[in-house]
């Protein structure tokens, strides 16, 4: 019975429209994996500050985020961001078609820079 409750949820929700990302300027059209709620741009992994709660797209700052970090989450990965305008840092989850490439230049990152400064030779 909660099944159906969870699908009446998503049947009544407005569908997601095609955007254009704020960063790279290119066309963003949702799938249907995993993408109901798409507020990131899968080539560039930018976002934008839009929902106060997941869906709602309830905000009023509509700030740019840029990617920080790829994590995990409830056995789930995601990207966290942090909004250019506001500071808030959100979470968004990963999403099939999000360029592979990016996430793991943005996962290497911290090893690339170690918070511990490397002895000198």
């Amino acid at each position: 019975m909660s099944r159906v409750k969870h699908n009446e949820k998503h049947h009544n929700e407005p569908k997601e429209e095609a955007f254009e990302c704020g960063n790279c300027g290119r066309t963003v059209i949702p799938t249907d994996h995993g993408t109901r709620h798409r507020n990131h741009c899968p080539h560039c992994l930018w976002s934008r500050h839009l929902d106060r709660t997941p869906g709602d797209r309830r905000s009023s700052c509509k700030g740019l985020m840029t990617p920080l970090a790829v994590g995990l989450r409830r056995g789930e990965w995601i990207l966290l961001h942090r909004c250019e305008r506001c500071t808030t840092i959100r979470s968004n989850r990963i999403a099939p078609d999000d360029n592979l490439p990016a996430l793991l230049s943005l996962a290497a990152g911290p090893l690339a820079q170690p918070p511990i400064p490397r002895a000198a030779s």
